[in-house]
């Protein structure tokens, strides 16, 4: 597929570098494509191309979105999409590493209110990069779990492809309002990670028993 990454930092870079590998086409949306974001990139992975916001998104197939949270809003709202895949791998996290919209409302409900006309499916982000960096864990026998939600299964049956493609389990957790649940799995992640020093080299995972039902 062709993919178009609008924030290019740790998440951003991970997901794009491993999806480079898996043969995946990667453009790094960026209105200035000599940045030291864009530079710094192309440095480790000379395969990815560069091009202007909107014109990386004319292109792609699916949008990553891996800005910081408050600069979504600027970003997004000039952009058209026209029912394109945008891929919500932010989080809204306020002071104290609370939720950043108060858990009145899902950051990922707000970046579908600000890219109107996106398919918005929230995914990668209820790890820190260095799980989307390296998501092998070779001693348990199953894959990671990602967890997604969206409004649009034929969207998130795509996302579904390209966690397969880094060696996640999809579990599809419901309509996008769900996001505003694993925002706070990802608060969690940080809190025990970033706040109280637990190794970041861990994931969750979906162990189902057979015959339950």
């Amino acid at each position: 597929m062709k993919l178009a990454f609008i924030g290019i930092g740790n998440v951003g870079f991970a997901l794009a570098n491993n999806l480079q590998k898996k043969g995946h086409e990667i453009t790094i949306a960026h209105n200035n494509v000599k940045s030291e974001s864009v530079v710094n990139a192309q440095s480790k992975n000379p395969a990815f191309a560069a091009l202007g916001l909107q014109e990386a998104i004319a292109i792609a197939d699916v949008v990553f979105l891996a800005t910081p949270f408050r600069a979504n809003e600027e970003t997004l709202k000039p952009l058209q999409f026209k029912g394109k895949i945008v891929i919500d791998c932010t989080n809204p996290v306020g002071p104290g590493i609370s939720h950043g919209l108060g858990s009145k409302i899902s950051g990922a409900e707000k970046v579908q209110e600000w890219a109107k006309d996106a398919s918005v499916v929230k995914s990668y982000s209820i790890y820190g990069f260095e799980n989307l960096e390296n998501p092998v864990f070779p001693n348990y026998g199953v894959n990671p779990v990602m967890l997604i939600a969206g409004n649009n299964s034929e969207s998130k049956q795509v996302v579904s492809l390209l966690n397969a493609d880094l060696g996640f389990e999809t579990v599809d957790v419901g309509l996008l309002a769900q996001s505003l649940h694993l925002e706070h799995m990802t608060l969690l992640w940080v809190n025990m990670v970033r706040a109280n020093s637990h190794h970041p080299n861990f994931t969750w995972a979906y162990l189902e028993r057979s015959g339950f039902y």
